[in-house]
């Protein structure tokens, strides 16, 4: 139909959806270019979507020495030879992934192979690439040759903006943004979250295949408006959609039984049969319409996940730790939580922490009820998971990201700290994760509290600059963002006479330095249960760290 399509099988294009209006692209700002990506501008006509991808791709920046057409035709023969492309392995970093065919034709399908093959060959440094193929085969079908999709498929590999993130190259960068997508699930997707801890064993491997429902899954209409949007705003696309065909798929089988064994192959199935349920236009908007963090915070969160499985030496690919075995079941012993009750605990922190297993560091059972003993038992760890049974054999608790060290700040005056990554939680009569107020209800964020009135923060702004590396919480951290401690540190108190944990849909907790008795405070504007009762017994108290 016009030049590029000599890779295309047109049979199985839907040409009905293509434009043969004239169109052309001529805006170059950022904000109309955005715009213009998400309603589908260049969608509907083929030539048009090559000439875009072919101007934005030139517009990335790239290291000064990078492959072009040129070197493709003269590496091509030497590579391959004439040989056929089929029959020649593919480098280890695609992993065996799958190569989707799209609607590219017979000559198309051999393409991509030929392309992987030289492009290991020119990118050396390339160790973990799973998402290669799609990207490749997926840009043929907007290609005038191979040689002209090799260097398009360069440019994006060799980008040198370090605030472009584009296609993961090394294993590292894979799994830990596998990780950074489990927390943003756990934070945005708190439904389907809880049917993937139901129904697997190891929940952080049903997310390592996010990146798979995008480059391998998805129809060709679907992943090519998907690669719109990601040419011109970049690697958060990826996550908006993965958590929108999450939150589909959940919509969709919530409450039907499983169509397989395995919870992965049927979000795959899904994903790959996507058109029955969800059209190309909605799955975008869905996307877009989750209130996503920004794009510095998912930079932090993904650093932080970088460093805690460089600290773990988990930087090649390997058997994935999952909560079964975080969570030992030989060495566990909680006279509070059962094994399975502590892998579910484990499945709501950050994925980060969840490579580690739990340690106890104060059990009111051994260390007595004393408040003093609490804190030096649990000071100098961080985060920390605070664990209460009360006498009417209520279990309630709270996941807790600073240092109870933090308290001293305030001199003898009782301040708030703690981050965005804190929350509370109900085990028994029922389970309940009640999520941070501050920012799932922003707009209480002005609203003072009783607990407020009479606690001051400890400072009004921290610099970034002062914080340990090894210590990144990034949901909202004021150390972090300069953000006033009056919004963005209202979780955690602690002084001689009480300690204060909540904030979370309107749930707080108070424990008395006897650390006997203690009471909750529930606000009435959230449909929810309370965390336990108003006032409550403590039967056992046991605070854990987390252990390397």
């Amino acid at each position: 139909m016009d030049e590029y399509s000599c890779f295309v099988d047109w049979d199985k294009m839907d040409v009905s959806a293509q434009s043969q209006d004239t169109k052309e692209l001529t805006c170059t700002d950022f904000h109309d270019l955005k715009q213009l990506a998400r309603q589908g501008y260049w969608a509907k006509n083929h030539s048009l979507r090559a000439k875009v991808y072919h101007k934005l791709i030139s517009n990335i920046p790239c290291r000064t020495v990078t492959p072009d057409a040129n070197v493709y035709r003269d590496i091509v023969v030497k590579i391959i030879g004439k040989r056929n492309s089929s029959s020649l392995p593919l480098p280890e970093f695609v992993d065996n992934s799958l190569i989707p065919t799209y609607c590219l034709n017979a000559e198309g399908v051999g393409a991509v192979r030929k392309i992987i093959l030289c492009i290991a060959n020119q990118f050396p440094d390339i160790s973990f690439c799973p998402a290669l193929p799609s990207v490749i085969a997926l840009l043929l079908h907007y290609s005038k040759d191979e040689a002209e999709c090799f260097e398009q498929v360069c440019r994006i590999l060799a980008c040198n903006d370090p605030s472009k993130r584009l296609i993961d190259q090394t294993f590292l960068a894979f799994e830990s943004s596998c990780m950074t997508f489990g927390d943003l699930v756990n934070k945005y997707c708190q439904a389907a979250h809880k049917l993937m801890v139901a129904v697997s064993e190891d929940v952080l491997e049903v997310y390592s295949d996010w990146q798979r429902w995008l480059f391998g899954e998805l129809p060709m209409a679907y992943i090519a408006r998907v690669f719109d949007v990601f040419l011109v705003e970049g690697y958060k696309v990826l996550y908006r959609v993965a958590l929108a065909l999450l939150k589909f798929f959940h919509k969709v089988r919530a409450g039907q039984p499983m169509e397989s064994d395995s919870i992965q192959q049927d979000i795959r199935a899904f994903v790959r049969d996507i058109a029955k349920s969800v059209s190309p236009e909605r799955l975008l908007e869905k996307a877009f319409a989750i209130r996503l963090f920004s794009r510095k915070e998912i930079q932090l969160l993904q650093m932080a996940n970088e460093k805690a499985l460089q600290q773990k030496g988990i930087t090649v690919k390997q058997k994935r730790q999952n909560v079964h075995l975080a969570v030992h079941a030989e060495n566990f012993r909680s006279e509070i939580v059962s094994v399975k009750e502590m892998r579910d605990i484990w499945s709501w922190i950050p994925e980060r922490f969840a490579l580690c297993q739990p340690l106890l560091l104060f059990t009111t059972l051994e260390h007595g009820c004393s408040l003093s003993r609490f804190y030096s038992h649990s000071e100098g760890h961080e985060p920390t998971l605070l664990l209460i049974k009360t006498t009417a054999k209520e279990v309630c608790g709270a996941y807790l990201s600073t240092d109870w060290s933090e308290r001293r700040r305030g001199g003898n005056k009782l301040s708030f700290f703690g981050t965005g990554e804190c929350f509370v939680f109900r085990l028994q009569p029922e389970v309940e994760r009640y999520e941070w107020v501050i920012i799932k209800h922003p707009e209480l964020a002005s609203t003072s509290s009783e607990t407020e009135n009479h606690a001051q923060p400890a400072s009004s702004t921290l610099s970034s600059s002062s914080i340990p590396s090894d210590r990144l919480s990034p949901f909202l951290a004021a150390r972090h963002f300069n953000l006033p401690s009056k919004t963005a540190s209202m979780f955690m108190a602690g002084s001689s006479e009480c300690i204060i944990v909540g904030g979370g849909d309107g749930q707080a907790l108070y424990l008395d330095a006897d650390l006997n008795h203690g009471r909750t405070s529930h606000c009435n504007t959230f449909n929810n249960q309370p965390l336990c009762s108003e006032s409550f017994q403590i039967s056992i108290l046991e605070v854990w760290g987390f252990r390397d």
